[in-house]
């Protein structure tokens, strides 16, 4: 008995040691490894822990579930389900995880948009990043109570908005996220931009307004300055602005090729072609280096333009109406050879 004695005792020994070695590894060892170098745990707000712990092995991130468990009941991690956008990096282990959720140490989105045409298309390009959706964002945006705080009309609220890339939480209320726009939007519009919109007899909105057309007419930047030239004289001298742009704005068919002479007539404050001056707001989102080719307009006498009769995008400028009328033919000629006719 006594030989057999130490032989049980070294026994429970590597037992206990294999236990505690297996225990270990389950909640301090690497974790599930992916394919990937990370998975992504959204987890919404008003979730409970049985909500996460279905997301979780949903997405393959924890396979193990009663290690998962056993952590998070130590942990109390029940109690503290934090809502959130979680980076969980491939081999992370139960502990670590569990300490990221239960901390709401949540991993930031970066929000990016360009070439947006109107309001619920920023909507849901931001309902992509976010945990609002696109409904809630857009009411948040033309809400009478946002337009106020910030000193916009509902129809210039959109050039709040300056294109660009932005870091938030996943979980940013849509008023919070509109507030950062706005503080990046007074970041932008420096004392010098202040001064040249001034000295241009312009507000800031009337900027936004006239780059948004300047934008939709082209998109090669050497060519933006020159437009907003054309534009900013016809302003000065009272001549309807009769940007092809605004007119398409108004008929809703943006993508449209050619306008017809019928177009012309449509009934709106957006049809530059019967409304002298500037349209109510902007007819997209325009980006900041339109913006500043209207704040730094190239000087000259030209009153029209015409896209080229290459299709290059580019433009031909002119100061007399006989001019322009051989240019836009020239175009003409180019569209129908093309069998371009809307």
């Amino acid at each position: 008995m006594k030989k057999i004695l130490p032989v049980l005792f070294l026994l429970l020994v590597v037992i206990g040691g294999s236990f505690a070695w297996k225990l270990w590894k389950e909640v301090f060892g690497p974790g599930v490894k992916f394919a990937t170098a990370h998975k992504v745990l959204l987890v919404p707000t008003g979730a409970n822990f049985q909500q996460v712990l279905d997301s979780l092995k949903a997405n393959g991130i924890v396979d193990d579930e009663r290690a998962f468990g056993w952590v998070a009941e130590r942990k109390k991690y029940a109690d503290k389900v934090r809502p959130g956008r979680y980076v969980i990096p491939s081999g992370t282990s139960m502990n670590a995880l569990v300490d990221k959720l239960r901390s709401g140490e949540q991993d930031p989105v970066r929000i990016t948009f360009t070439n947006i045409g109107n309001l619920p298309q920023l909507a849901g390009q931001m309902a992509k990043y976010i945990e609002a959706d696109s409904a809630t964002m857009l009411n948040a945006m033309l809400s009478p109570s946002t337009t106020q705080r910030y000193g916009f009309t509902r129809e210039t609220i959109i050039s709040l908005f300056l294109p660009n890339t932005y870091e938030v939480w996943w979980t940013v209320k849509p008023d919070e996220l509109i507030d950062r726009f706005a503080k990046e939007y007074k970041r932008f519009w420096t004392d010098e931009r202040k001064a040249a919109a001034k000295g241009l007899g312009l507000s800031q909105s009337e900027v936004s307004t006239l780059a948004s057309i300047v934008q939709a007419e082209t998109g090669k930047a050497t060519d933006a300055p020159a437009i907003a030239g054309v534009y900013l004289n016809r302003l000065r001298i009272g001549m309807p602005l009769q940007a092809d742009p605004t007119l398409k704005f108004a008929l809703g068919m943006d993508t449209i090729n050619r306008l017809l002479t019928a177009d012309m007539k449509v009934e709106s404050p957006y049809n530059t072609y019967t409304h002298t001056g500037l349209p109510p707001g902007p007819i997209n989102l325009p980006e900041p280096r339109f913006i500043d080719a209207v704040l730094h307009p190239a000087k000259s006498d030209y009153i029209y333009f015409c896209a080229r009769e290459d299709l290059s995008g580019y433009s031909n400028f002119s100061t007399t109406y006989q001019q322009h009328l051989v240019n836009a033919r020239r175009y003409q000629q180019a569209l129908n050879q093309r069998g371009i006719f809307r």
